[in-house]
C-alpha cells in the first residue's frame, strides 16, 4: 500500500491534536519549523535519515 506523505502527515497530525491536545502555538511552531527545514540545507540529511 502506497500512501502519499501529505496524507499520512495530515492523519498523524489530526490524531495528535485530538489525543494530546497541545497548545495552538506549539502546533504552529512545529508546522512552520518543518516547512522551513524542508527548504534548508538540512533537507538532504533528513531525507537520508528517514529513508
Amino acid at each position: 500500500m502506497d500512501v502519499p506523505l501529505w496524507l499520512a502527515l495530515i492523519v498523524i497530525g489530526w490524531l495528535g491534536v485530538k489525543l494530546i491536545r497541545p497548545p495552538w502555538w506549539l502546533v504552529a511552531v512545529l508546522l512552520l519549523g518543518g516547512y522551513l527545514i524542508a527548504d534548508s540545507v538540512f533537507a538532504p540529511l533528513i531525507d537520508t535519515a528517514v529513508k
